[in-house]
């Protein structure tokens, strides 16, 4: 039977590791998602992860924690990252489309067969990330990422059935109803996106981050939905590190 590997990528700012918390929460919820028992204590994670934090002495950076089922072994380590520039936040990203869905979209499990054929799309379109399109052409997510999009003031998200809970995810959402900002979660046809105000991509690394081009389509990375979202996530980010 081929293992297993369920994994969490969390991002430590200023030597403390980000909303870890959730993280661990919905690394619970992946174990639940495929019947496996989650014997793992959070008290010894957090241990481990301060201890790799102290010996590795970086106080920036991304950490992955992976679970193998079969041999039932805990790795915590560092991981090369890659965050968007100060440009990026101002203009926005190029992310193209690519026909394709996870075995299962709510638990993060390894995957190195689609993460190489998204990863080959992308870099061969020059691109920073892909949103994932069902086979009946509805938008999921991103291949690391969530996907939020803005039509007539409203924030709307795929499905939470059709995606990766994502700890950013969950955050914006959070931060949308704090500002009184209307979500809703609904199917979207990826041939409807020019009828779109606006686009963004959640996520660890990119925190909150605009679309300015989808394949061919032009987006308005200056909606000011996504930079009121921006500025609450990165306040979100200060109130937590300070906490």
């Amino acid at each position: 039977m081929k293992d297993k590997v369920v994994y969490e990528v969390l991002r430590v700012i200023d030597g403390k590791p980000l909303f870890l918390e959730d993280h661990l929460e919905r690394m619970k919820n992946s174990f639940d998602l495929i019947n496996e028992e989650f014997l793992l204590k959070n008290d010894e994670i957090k241990e481990k992860i301060k201890n790799l934090i102290n010996k590795e002495n970086k106080l920036c950076g991304n950490i992955k924690i992976t679970y193998s089922i079969t041999e039932k072994n805990l790795d915590i380590f560092f991981i090369k990252h890659s965050y968007p520039t100060d440009e990026m936040y101002d203009n926005g990203v190029k992310v193209i489309l690519y026909f394709g869905e996870r075995e299962n979209p709510n638990a993060k499990i390894v995957n190195d067969n689609f993460r190489s054929g998204v990863n080959k799309e992308i870099e061969n379109n020059n691109a920073y990330e892909a949103i994932l399109i069902d086979r009946n052409g509805f938008i999921t997510e991103g291949s690391r990422s969530n996907i939020f999009m803005i039509k007539n003031n409203v924030i709307l998200t795929s499905p939470t059935k059709a995606v990766l809970p994502g700890v950013t995810r969950k955050k914006v959402l959070e931060l949308a109803n704090q500002l009184n900002l209307k979500v809703e979660e609904q199917e979207y046809n990826y041939k409807k996106i020019n009828e779109l105000d606006g686009m963004f991509i959640s996520g660890t690394s990119p925190k909150i981050l605009p679309i300015y081009l989808v394949n061919d389509v032009k987006l308005d990375e200056k909606n000011s939905i996504i930079l009121k979202l921006m500025k609450a996530y990165d306040d979100s980010i200060n109130k937590y590190l300070n906490d």
